[in-house]
């Protein structure tokens, strides 16, 4: 079965990151872990979470054509890195993408298959509840990215599917079905398709 790219966008604080860990990687998933100039969260481990790597590290990544996307979000760099995706897509894996609205619609450029998810909260009521009590940041980042989240609205129907997440197992189960349902689309067993369609030759062997 062939592999397929999975990304998963949603204001800071919509829970992408929780709901992303849960994903099972017995069920074909891959996480591709992005670099980041940004500094850890507590908690937060390096090589598992992000690599945290430096803004003249992130220059020369982008210069040499290793990212798949990259964007500026709230003063900080992210960026995907592209062999490791593409060598898992390969191996038939659901490899997925936890990144900002406009780095998904770049990779979307690149990748027309990749499957587009934007997890939410219910409220926005919700959303800043849920950045103040993280408590890793000041008043003024959070209302930055408050005003980032109404920002996005306008793109959401550029994805393909809409995620609320109110419990993150119910959001987890949902995404499971999205890609449940996007490896049984034709266009994702062409090789089942043409071994089927090669029957014809023993069709005309029983004719003989």
């Amino acid at each position: 079965m062939e592999g397929m790219l999975v990304i998963i966008s949603g204001p800071s604080g919509s829970g992408k990151g929780t709901v992303v860990k849960e994903l099972d990687p017995a069920r074909g998933y891959a996480v591709s872990i992005s670099v980041t100039t940004r500094k850890p969260r507590p908690g937060e481990v390096d090589g598992k979470d992000y690599f945290f790597i430096s803004e003249d590290m992130f220059i020369d990544m982008r210069e040499q054509n290793e990212l798949l996307e990259h964007f500026a979000y709230v003063g900080n760099y992210y960026g995907t890195p592209k062999p490791y995706v593409e060598e898992q897509i390969a191996k038939g894996k659901i490899v997925v993408l936890e990144i900002e609205v406009n780095g998904a619609l770049q990779v979307k450029e690149k990748f027309p298959e990749a499957v587009l998810v934007f997890l939410m909260p219910p409220t926005f009521t919700e959303l800043e509840r849920r950045l103040i009590s993280r408590g890793t940041e000041d008043a003024i980042t959070i209302e930055d990215r408050l005003k980032k989240s109404l920002e996005e609205v306008p793109l959401i129907d550029k994805y393909d599917y809409l995620v609320i997440n109110e419990k993150v197992p119910d959001a987890v189960q949902k995404i499971d079905a999205i890609t449940h349902a996007e490896r049984l689309r034709p266009k994702r067993n062409k090789q089942i398709i043409n071994d089927f369609a090669s029957s014809q030759v023993k069709m005309n062997f029983y004719k003989l």
